[in-house]
């Protein structure tokens, strides 16, 4: 097959994975291509812009382009080992650490050191949180989180873009088409019946991407395990309530093993400021669309999901969340909210009874219904083991005025057979981010990039 061009590297995909592998290795002699479905940064920015713009032009944009699925969020930098992907499975813990300090120092390099780093205070009162949740069987995890904003997560992946100029040839708004490998070696990708040839492949698709990986790998023989599907509900409860931990911490996770199942039950996002929450570089607040001056809500909602790892001979675990997620949307029309003392006697909440309850709803285009005729049983007993054991640590969360909101899912891709700097069973090909099913969020995904771009500068060098 003739080559249209031939590379040292390429990346696939733009995201954070993508940037810091092309990061590591630029200005060391090497030709790279990254190639990316989505827009690039400033046209992506224009476009989140634009109130004109297609509606399938911004959802696709929120997604895809320079920076990947986070580009437009608020740009916690979780700099802990404890969040945020799998990569200790590949690591020591503490190697991983020392990555996560580095990701770190690259953020501030480009334009993130003026923000401020969170859980470096109140250690008294952490440590107090942590006796209280062992002794109802929870661990508690108090995360250190860099706060880099929106807009300065957006500058940021600018100043890393501008960085590459020259340096990476870039070839936004274009699909991989098909990765090519023969008798075990990687060769390059096709793009529009294109030939791009490669010594070292790196893919690194992010989450949008990854059902397009799945299909190219299972081509290739490599072999694939499903990763758990996390299924809970979103829970709404006075913001007094979980003072004792919002006004301590940024943010944290609280992990819990159910006695019935010895199931793994986390809490996620808990955010002492109402549903669908922003923050702008001027302190305010926008909370449903709406500005208001940097003030808690009424009330505090975070997650509780149970993860559920499937075994033989069972391989979708993202159809079977999809499915629970579907089948609130069939008997709600849309999200369910619930009483907790409704969802406890196993009947259905009413308008009538959510309006007696003494939580107010954020979210008031939830139906009132029944979470039972839902959630599996197993994972009700779930939940309501886990609030049972978080009442221990803020008396009030058990109240049966608490609401529930179903369903809330998290799904992950499918793992790819992996070595210690991610490599797939192809030599010089590998595999990471979001769309490789090792991590979560923005902090490991950079991380995965900078292991896998020191490791072909070491093979380079000896």
């Amino acid at each position: 097959m003739h080559a249209v061009k031939t590379y040292d590297v390429i990346i696939i995909g733009a995201g954070p994975a993508g940037i810091f592998t092309a990061l590591e290795l630029a200005d060391k002699g090497f030709k790279i291509l990254m190639v990316e479905k989505g827009q690039d940064i400033r046209e992506r920015i224009a476009t989140s812009l634009n109130k004109k713009a297609l509606p399938k032009d911004r959802m696709r944009n929120v997604v895809c382009g320079w920076g990947g699925a986070g580009a437009f969020s608020d740009g916690k930098l979780t700099l802990t080992t404890e969040y945020g992907g799998n990569l200790d499975d590949y690591m020591s813990k503490a190697d991983l650490m020392d990555k996560i300090r580095y990701v770190d120092d690259v953020y501030c390099r480009f334009g993130g050191a003026g923000r401020k780093v969170y859980g470096d205070e109140n250690k008294d009162r952490i440590r107090d949180i942590k006796r209280k949740a062992a002794a109802a069987d929870l661990r508690f995890i108090p995360a250190r989180i860099r706060h880099l904003g929106t807009d300065v997560n957006a500058q940021i992946l600018t100043n890393m873009r501008d960085f590459l100029e020259g340096k990476v040839d870039i070839m936004a708004d274009t699909a991989v088409d098909h990765i090519v490998e023969e008798k075990g070696e990687i060769k390059g990708v096709l793009i529009d019946d294109h030939f791009y040839a490669c010594r070292y492949l790196v893919s690194a698709p992010g989450r949008e991407g990854s059902e397009w990986f799945v299909h190219e790998v299972e081509k290739m023989g490599l072999k694939l395990t499903s990763n758990a599907v996390d299924i809970g509900v979103r829970v709404e409860m006075p913001a007094e309530v979980l003072e004792t931990i919002t006004d301590v911490v940024y943010e944290s996770k609280l992990i819990y093993f159910s006695k019935s199942f010895d199931d793994r039950i986390r809490t996620f996002c808990m955010n002492p400021y109402g549903f669908v929450v922003e923050e702008n570089n001027d302190g305010l607040l926008t909370v449903n669309g709406h500005s208001y001056a940097h003030k808690k809500s009424e009330n505090t909602n975070f997650a509780i999901l149970v993860s559920k790892k499937f075994t033989e001979p069972f391989h979708e675990p993202i159809k079977y969340g999809k499915y629970i997620a579907n089948l609130a949307n069939i008997l709600g029309g849309g999200v369910i909210v619930q009483r907790l003392g409704d969802f406890l006697d196993g009947r259905r909440s009413t308008p009538e009874r959510i309006q007696r309850g003494l939580v107010r709803p954020t979210m008031p285009d939830a139906t009132p219904g029944d979470l039972s005729l839902v959630l599996p049983y197993r994972h009700m007993l779930d939940i309501k083991e886990m609030l049972e054991a978080l009442d221990a640590v803020a008396p009030g969360a058990n109240s049966r005025h608490t609401l529930l909101y179903g369903v809330e899912a998290k799904f992950y891709s499918n793992r790819l057979e992996l070595s210690h700097v991610l490599e797939t069973k192809i030599p010089n090909f590998f595999a990471i981010g979001d769309g490789a099913g090792i991590t979560r969020g923005l902090v490991q995904a950079s991380a995965a990039g900078v292991t896998v771009g020191q490791e072909i500068l070491r093979r380079e060098e000896t």
